[in-house]
């Protein structure tokens, strides 16, 4: 099967994570258990995701001009992702991430953009002869909005299914909606989105309306360990996430997101893609590291069998 072609337009930035005991309390310090630098950034992790699981994938995305942003290019490149329109930019420095992760895997996480934030409409141009060609169009929230609203709008009018995570929250303008194949908040993010608390299956299904009102065709809402919640103007469905003991949860989202368009770039049905996106989640946080600990598809499919067997 020829691989399909996915481009992503986000962040690129180095993680710093350090395993704790506990997470710390305000003003606190907490001795870590061990340290590593990791390439990160919701856009590179969601190209080299969507990359290991066999996709052609274009990054679009900005670092700066020194160290670390040399280091974040030659991650992607190894990774088989092409990078001729990430830029190099002078004025600004490339992102950080500083992650806590605690003993049962959950995380705390402080991120400076630097020059994510210098990202602009010019460079989703510049790479628009190849996002026109593209079967998905990766998209969150650590760039400015306006580029990202540019950048859905434009591929969707080439006919580009369009995938926005819309993370970290920032409010969408409303003219994003009608341009997006799928929108896929987590349950913070969508009570944020549209003011409604998502407590159960019945909210979820009020929230899920209420996005789908808005103009997006399919919404699918990332619960953790309880799975994922599709809907559309078909219906809806609960789709349960597979049972791990989780490493680090760190990148499991954006684990999620490139599963789910590479699955439907592929030419999966929605439903299979998301069982599918699962499964690659369910992997990752068996994993430690944000973009290391990706899997690919030869692990997701071993995986699985193991799953199966217990």
């Amino acid at each position: 099967m020829e691989k399909p072609m996915i481009t992503v337009v986000g962040s690129l930035h180095m993680d710093f994570t350090v395993v704790t005991e506990r997470l710390p309390y305000p003003g606190e310090t907490v001795i870590g258990r061990t340290f590593k630098m990791s390439p990160g950034g919701k856009g590179a992790n969601q190209a080299v995701a969507s990359s290991r699981l066999g996709a052609k994938v274009y990054m679009v995305g900005r670092v700066g001009k020194d160290y670390l942003g040399s280091l974040l290019v030659e991650g992607l490149r190894k990774n088989g992702v092409e990078t001729a329109f990430v830029m190099e930019d002078p004025s600004s420095y490339t992102g950080v991430a500083l992650i806590t992760v605690d003993q049962q895997g959950r995380n705390t996480i402080a991120v400076a953009p630097g020059a994510d934030e210098a990202l602009r409409k010019e460079d989703v141009e510049r790479a628009m002869p190849f996002i026109a060609k593209s079967s998905a169009l990766l998209l969150q929230l650590e760039v400015p909005i306006e580029v990202v609203s540019y950048a859905a709008e434009e591929a969707r009018k080439r006919g580009v299914k369009v995938f926005l995570n819309p993370a970290p929250f920032k409010p969408l303008p409303e003219g994003v909606y009608k341009n997006l194949f799928a929108l896929t908040p987590n349950e913070v993010e969508a009570s944020a989105l549209t003011g409604l608390e998502a407590k159960d299956e019945e909210s979820l299904g009020k929230i899920a309306s209420k996005l789908l009102e808005l103009g997006t065709e399919n919404v699918i809402v990332t619960l953790g360990s309880k799975g994922a919640f599709l809907a559309n103007r078909k219906g809806s469905l609960l789709i349960p996430a597979y049972k791990v003991k989780p490493l680090d949860t760190t990148g499991a989202g954006d684990a999620f997101n490139a599963a789910l368009a590479v699955a439907v770039a592929e030419g999966s049905s929605l439903e299979d893609a998301v069982r599918f996106a699962n499964l690659v989640a369910a992997c990752k946080v068996t994993r430690l590291g944000a973009q290391e600990g990706l899997p690919r598809r030869s692990e997701v499919e071993e995986f699985k069998k193991k799953l199966a067997a217990l």
